[in-house]
């Protein structure tokens, strides 16, 4: 889709978001300028959305955001400024669809389950696990339920977080869309109206990130299924937004759940469509490694990104430049002293020079561990002109392979050569995040 003519903005301020819908061919904010800023209030990602039938994502994102100048085929580079928490407490859990309320895919074709009107405006009434009702018909029409949930509250500092018991629960559920802190233009139904407390008294440290921050993809997808194992569950369905493999290959991969995304860190989106359409949301708390039961506890916040185009990239999903302590071991910048032992080492066996290299992740998806870590390997192989053996060869001796989120999201992170990092236009980030100079 051409975008029209319009002057770049320094700040493009967002308040805005979709239906759960990513579409290339709706019309996005901005432009941003190349090298401006971008601000957004967001909405909580998962459970709210998923128990409001009306949003046909599965997540509630920002309203994308086109970039000046960014033409597909190129890449834009997001250094997330800042990310701060405005919720006051979430609910959050392990979950279970109910079958009978949608049509193959609870996330993005919910279903009354007694009047059958797709995607049914609610009302609510009370607090509790059947408190959404079908606007048309009454009917108790969230698609999903706890197997084993809680409410947690956060501290002043947002530093940690204790879950609560049934009548702390309870009186939260009561001024829901106040403890969330519900941004203005969110038309999700809190999940704190369910009041869950099967955990109670459990203390967690917040380290807020973005579980979704990326590109708009070349075609309409559910937001929460923009990644290749939640966007496989669409292949060969029968709602409106089934899809063929070739077309699942147009996803951009925004939806990582992947922990590191965090402010200070640095993710390069790729641009599938003219204007990149930058999009945000699925703001997390806290979660560990794998995101395993399925959720963790979703949050409203603000947040501050940095975009910036790099021209003719051509990569086929994100990379990420994490902040330096969340680096596997094996893959932090080698310290003056680690490199004078080398170097000292070398020269004992009669080698000349040493390999400079600096660490970069690459995020692989799939619909399983598997399926990602080799998407993850043959992308880091591509984009640095190796063979997936020696991309292996060094995530095993200089990285690791981490979970982003179970069933299908990895980071594939290793030490590689800075002059191929150089060559491809990534010299500027590897110095600004780890002081090495290309």
């Amino acid at each position: 889709m051409a975008l029209p003519l319009r002057t770049a903005d320094e700040t493009v301020f967002v308040d805005r978001f979709t239906d759960g819908v990513l579409d290339p061919a709706q019309p996005m904010l901005g432009p941003v300028r190349d090298g401006g800023h971008i601000v957004a209030n967001t909405a909580p990602g998962c459970w709210g959305p998923m128990i409001t039938p009306h949003l046909k994502g599965g997540h509630e994102v920002t309203v994308p955001v086109a970039v000046e100048g960014a033409e597909v085929g190129d890449a834009v580079a997001i250094r997330i400024k800042d990310i701060t928490v405005t919720s006051i407490a979430t609910a959050s859990g392990n979950d279970r669809p109910m079958e009978g309320r949608f049509v193959d895919d609870p996330y993005c074709a919910a279903r009354c389950p007694q009047c059958g009107t797709m995607y049914p405006p609610t009302r609510l009434e009370g607090i509790g696990p059947e408190s959404v009702r079908c606007a048309n018909c009454g009917a108790d029409a969230t698609p999903f339920t706890f197997t084993n949930g809680y409410t947690i509250v956060f501290d002043a500092t947002r530093r940690v977080g204790v879950t609560v018991h049934r009548e702390a629960a309870e009186a939260i559920a009561r001024d829901a869309a106040r403890y969330a802190a519900l941004p203005a233009r969110s038309t999700q139904n809190p999940i704190l109206r369910f009041a869950p407390h099967d955990l109670v008294g459990v203390v967690a440290r917040l380290r807020p990130f973005l579980g979704q921050l990326g590109t708009v993809p070349a075609i309409r997808m559910p937001d929460s299924h923009n990644a290749g194992d939640f966007g496989a569950f669409l292949i060969g369905k029968q709602h409106e937004f089934a899809l063929t493999p070739e077309q699942l290959a147009l996803r951009t991969d925004g939806h990582m759940d992947c922990d590191a995304v965090r402010a200070g860190a640095i993710v390069i989106a790729p641009v599938k469509v003219p204007g990149a359409g930058v999009y945000l949301g699925d703001m997390h708390a806290l979660q560990g490694d794998g995101e395993i039961a399925g959720h963790t506890c979703d949050v409203s916040g603000t947040v501050t990104l940095q975009v910036e185009v790099i021209k003719g990239l051509n990569i086929d999903g994100p990379i990420l430049f994490p902040v330096p302590e969340d680096l596997p071991y094996l893959a932090r910048p080698f310290t003056e002293e680690e490199l004078a032992r080398a170097r000292a080492l070398a020269e004992q066996w009669g080698l000349r020079e040493l390999e400079r290299t600096a660490p970069i992740s690459v995020i692989g998806t799939g619909p399983d561990l598997n399926a990602a870590t080799d998407n993850g390997l043959e992308r880091a192989a591509r984009l640095l002109d190796m063979t997936v053996p020696e991309v292996k060869n060094r995530a095993t001796i200089t990285g690791a392979i981490e979970i982003a989120r179970h069933p299908g999201v990895v980071q594939v992170t290793f030490l590689a050569p800075v002059d191929r990092l150089a060559r491809i236009g990534l010299g500027p980030y590897i110095e600004a995040q780890y002081g090495i100079k290309a």
